[in-house]
This record gives structure tokens, C-alpha cells and sequence, in this order.
């Protein structure tokens, strides 16, 4: 016996991953019902920590002076773990790089299983297996056996006509025994289940590119006279040059309109009167009146004299109790945040009467003021560090300022889902193996059909075995159900 003591014989037998190999197995991960079922799973989660935890407003998640301050109120309720949870992108789930990871890989998963389901629909659809043994005329979900007077050739062309009558495809079956043939209607029907997965994808896609480059500002506020930036990454602004509202004599709102002007880059691109169901929209952008309000006109400076403020607060808040209507002025370079409170119309309160409005002065993330004093109109009051005016009253409006890229493919998405589920279950593939042999004295017809129980179809095949029974009851036969 010979031994080979070459170093090398017996190492690195294993061939080299080709990069064909690499994606054959990638493939056959992905199209494994277990990792699709693993994503999705791994999605719900996801989505249920999305639900269960507190997600950061749609125009403080892009502003990180704003997501600061918001994280801070937030520490109360997580206390130590409020910073991991920011981390790992639990305030901002729906976005968060976990679940766009999981959203795309459940993709890749959905669109592997229909491709490799494809293929074996198309086989079904164009060549189907058309020759049965003679134990599946017995044991098929549904199955009827028919004895005629006629010679077999009369009633095989009797029943071929028959199918092709309830607007069957007809495939005739050389082999034997006897005569045989296939026949089977909405044969691509069952491609209904890869529309609805591809569906699924578009929608999934869509919810990714809205989540991930789109925004919904519901709090967008304009003070008549001013010109406010979108911002969310765009370079338009917003110049409110009126606002109008006019009432029922109950009192309810019987219309009200905003004159607006929009600006890219400083450049008027549009102008237009914006009211509820006409919004304007531009470059993908759309502005809806929402709701409308006073706004309070304040000047705030320093103790140098420099100015940090000079415009409209939106009065858009209420407190619980009704009394008092509030606005909130941010002053980032001061870490300080401006409350200016109001008495609700129709109410007159002692510490502010009318024409006066009360600053609170807090620090950001914090729940008790630093300072605070009421102000009356016109008269610069210093409050902490700060001189603050109140100069006057001047409405505004709320839009809703929102880019939605996705919404094309998530719609088309939803009609395909819906064309692809109805093509599934409202026309199902529907198939029939016939045979006819010589009997005595005529001919034997045997029918079957694996295909799940359907009302529909179990109706049309016992009409097609009743329309063949021109022959006394004593010679039909019939068989009934069974399972396959």
C-alpha cells in the first residue's frame, strides 16, 4: 500500500464559492417559507415597538434641536434607558434603519418565492399533465362515473363538446386506455397569487420611500404678513399675504382661505388661495388648510439690546379647562423656550386681562418656569434675562405640509392586490380528467377532478355529468366525494 505524504493532498478540497454559487444559495434562502416567515415575524415585532413606544413628531425628527428637546421630555417616562432606546431608533421606528433592513429583506424574500413559483405556474398553465392513472377516477375530491348506450367515439366527441360549450381549454390524451383528454378553465389564474405578492412588494417599497424621504407636518403655522421655511431638506418657503374666514350665523365656520405665496430659493414659484379640498401643490409638495387662529406679534431681546425674535406666536393651544389659549416660541441659542399665554375668546381672567398676554420662561426639556410676568400691549417687559413685547394680535393659519413620494406605488400596489386576489379566488383554476372506455352494450365515462371543493364548480361539473345521462337511472351511476 502506497501513501501519498504530499502536504497539500486532502486540504482545500472544497471548490472555491463561485459567485453563481453565492447567489443560488442566497436564492434558495430567501425563497425558504421559513426566512419569510422569520421576516415577517420580525416586522410585526417591530412594528409592535413602533406602537408601543412614543414616536418622535414628524418636523421634530429632522430638527435635532427639536428632537433634543423632545428627548428630554421623554426622560421621565424611560428614564436611564431613554437614550439607548434613541440609539437603536425605537423613537422613529417606521424609519429606523432596523426596520427599512427588514422591510427590504422581506422583499427580496416575497419576490424569491414568486419566482420560483412562477416557473411551475407557467408549466401547469401551457403543459399540463394530462394523463391520469385509472386510481384517480376514484379517489379524486370530485368524481362521477357514467354509463351510456352510445358507442365511445359518439360520446367522447358528446363530451369534448360539452367542455368546450362551458368554455374549457381542450387537450386530448393520445395514450390509453381508452379515450382521454384534459380539460381545465382559468388556467392562469393562479398567476393571481404573484400578482398580489409583487403587490405586496410595491406597497412595502412605497411605505419604505415615503418613510425614508417624505414628511407630514400637520403643525405647519404661518402668521399673516410672514414668510416661514418648509424646511424637511427642501428650499421653499411660505408667506402668508391674507387670511379670510367667514362664519354661519351659529357661529360655525363657514369658510375660510389662506393667501399664500411660495417661494424656492427665494424665488416665487407659485401663489395661490388655499382652502379645505383645494390645496397647492408644487414639486411633489402639497399645502392643506387645516385650521387657522390669533397669533400674538412679539418682539424678545437680550440684555445687550440684540434681538433674538421679531414675529407671530400662534396662539394654536388650549388648556384642559378652556380659560387659556398658548403658543410656544423656541430660542435655541438661548436653550430657553417662550410659552405666550392668552385668555380663550370669550373668557376674561383676572392675571390677564385684554390686550395683555403672560410669558413663561422655561429651559428646554424643562416642566417648571423660570420666570414669568404679564405684558402689556406695546410695553417692553423685562422677564429674566430677557425683554419681551407684545406688540399686537394678528391671525394665522395651520397647514398641512406634506411630501409623499411613495403614495404612487403603495396605489398601484393596492390595485394590483386587489385584481391579483380577486383573479386568485374568484377564478380559480379549474381542472377535469375525462375518460371514455367501451362497457356493455356502450360506452363508460369516467370524470374527476382534484381541485378543492368549490360550489361553483361542483355545480358545473355535476350539470356536465347530468347532461350526459340520456340513458335510464338504472344505468348511471353515480359515485359522489371523496378525498384526494
Amino acid at each position: 500500500m502506497t501513501t501519498d505524504t504530499r502536504p497539500d493532498v486532502g486540504l482545500d478540497d472544497a471548490p472555491d464559492l463561485t459567485p453563481a454559487e453565492l447567489l443560488r444559495r442566497l436564492y434558495a434562502l430567501f425563497h425558504n417559507k421559513r426566512t419569510g416567515l422569520a421576516l415577517i415575524l420580525a416586522m410585526v415585532l417591530l412594528a409592535l415597538f413602533g406602537v408601543l413606544f412614543a414616536q418622535a413628531p414628524e418636523g421634530v425628527r429632522d430638527d435635532p434641536a427639536a428632537y433634543a428637546s423632545w428627548l428630554e421630555a421623554m426622560r421621565p417616562r424611560y428614564r436611564g434607558w431613554t437614550d439607548i432606546l434613541s440609539a437603536l431608533g425605537f423613537f422613529r421606528m417606521f424609519s429606523s434603519p432596523a426596520f427599512i433592513t427588514v422591510t427590504a429583506l422581506l422583499a427580496l424574500s416575497i419576490l424569491a418565492c414568486s419566482a420560483h413559483r412562477t416557473p411551475l405556474l407557467w408549466q401547469a398553465a401551457t403543459r399540463p399533465h394530462t394523463h391520469v392513472r385509472e386510481s384517480f377516477f376514484d379517489h379524486g375530491r370530485l368524481h362521477r362515473t357514467v354509463t351510456l348506450a352510445a358507442p365511445p367515439e359518439e360520446v367522447f366527441r358528446t363530451v369534448r363538446a360539452a367542455l368546450v360549450a362551458q368554455r374549457f381549454r381542450v387537450v386530448e390524451d393520445p395514450n390509453g386506455p381508452g379515450l382521454n383528454l384534459y380539460a381545465d378553465r382559468f388556467r392562469f389564474a393562479p398567476f393571481g397569487t404573484v400578482v398580489a405578492h409583487v403587490a405586496f412588494v410595491l406597497i412595502l417599497a412605497g411605505v419604505v420611500i415615503s418613510s425614508s424621504t417624505g414628511f407630514h407636518d400637520s403643525g405647519f403655522t404661518v402668521t399673516v404678513g410672514e414668510r416661514v421655511d418648509v424646511g424637511h431638506g427642501t428650499s421653499l418657503a411660505v408667506e402668508l399675504t391674507a387670511f379670510r374666514d367667514e362664519y354661519y350665523e351659529d357661529g360655525r365656520p363657514k369658510d375660510y382661505a389662506s393667501d399664500v405665496v411660495l417661494y424656492e430659493d427665494g424665488r416665487q414659484v407659485a401663489a395661490q388661495t388655499v382652502r379645505v379640498n383645494a390645496p397647492l401643490d408644487f414639486g411633489g409638495v402639497s399645502f392643506n388648510q387645516a385650521y387657522f387662529g390669533v397669533a400674538a406679534d412679539v418682539t424678545v431681546q437680550d440684555a445687550t439690546g440684540a434681538t433674538h425674535h421679531i414675529g407671530g406666536v400662534p396662539l394654536q393651544w388650549g388648556t384642559d379647562d378652556g380659560l387659556y389659549t398658548f403658543g410656544i416660541l423656541t430660542l435655541p441659542d438661548q436653550a430657553l423656550e417662550v410659552y405666550v399665554v392668552a385668555a380663550s375668546s370669550g373668557q376674561a381672567e383676572r392675571d390677564i386681562q385684554a390686550g395683555e398676554v403672560r410669558f413663561e420662561l422655561y429651559a428646554i426639556g424643562e416642566d417648571m418656569p423660570l420666570a414669568s410676568g404679564v405684558a402689556a400691549q406695546g410695553v417692553p417687559t423685562t422677564i429674566g434675562d430677557l425683554t419681551l413685547t407684545f406688540e399686537r394680535e394678528r391671525q394665522f393659519t395651520g397647514l398641512i405640509v406634506s411630501r409623499d413620494p411613495g403614495a404612487p406605488w403603495v396605489w398601484a400596489g393596492a390595485i394590483l392586490l386587489m385584481a391579483g386576489t380577486c383573479a386568485a379566488m374568484f377564478f380559480r383554476h379549474r381542472r377535469i380528467w375525462v375518460r371514455v372506455r367501451a362497457a356493455d352494450g356502450g360506452s363508460e365515462v369516467r370524470l374527476a377532478s382534484p381541485d378543492r371543493v368549490d360550489s361553483t364548480f361542483e355545480s358545473r361539473f355535476n350539470e356536465l355529468a347530468g347532461a350526459l345521462t340520456d340513458v335510464p337511472a338504472d344505468r348511471t351511476e353515480k359515485v359522489g366525494h371523496a378525498d384526494a
